[in-house]
């Protein structure tokens, strides 16, 4: 079975692209029932999120994403866009080394990622890749969040 990646590439190059922009994601539209079923989940349901005519009181104008919603968006984003070395079994987050959450995700608003890798540290059978991650709003002056996000891919046997 594979990953549901679509840029697998030779773990050569991908070291080789350390330094680069690797990936931009298509756009991804963050819609009221994403975030209304969000804050069912995590129970965050804070009026700023689900509570359109409050939210409407608010600078921001209407409902926003909770912004740990923005950043779980980023897993879809990376299938979508960031490299994957071949042979890669599976892989895990490893984590963040800093989120910063810099403008609200609007609902109804679409967002992508800019992936650009920073560090690849090959210990077989794993491959931890270090990334600087933009997630952009469309037509909006400022990006919705920052981070430095390390992934962890084990590869497979043989």
């Amino acid at each position: 079975m594979s990953l549901p990646h679509r840029n697998i590439v030779p773990l050569d190059d991908l070291t080789a692209a350390i330094g680069s922009r690797v990936g931009t994601s298509r756009w991804f539209e963050v819609t009221q029932d994403q975030i209304d079923a969000f804050a069912t989940l995590t129970d965050d349901a804070q009026f700023i999120h689900v509570d359109p005519a409050r939210a409407a009181q608010t600078p921001f104008g209407g409902t926003i994403a909770h912004g740990f919603l923005t950043l779980s968006m980023l897993s879809a984003m990376a299938y979508d866009a960031a490299p994957v070395p071949e042979g890669a079994a599976m892989g895990v987050n490893y984590g963040f080394d800093k989120v910063r959450f810099l403008s609200p995700v609007p609902a109804g608003a679409r967002i992508r990622a800019q992936f650009d890798l920073t560090a690849v540290e090959v210990a077989d059978p794993t491959v931890t890749c270090r990334m600087s991650v933009v997630v952009e709003i469309e037509n909006a002056p400022k990006p919705a969040l920052a981070a430095e996000w390390i992934t962890r891919t084990y590869l497979a046997e043989g």
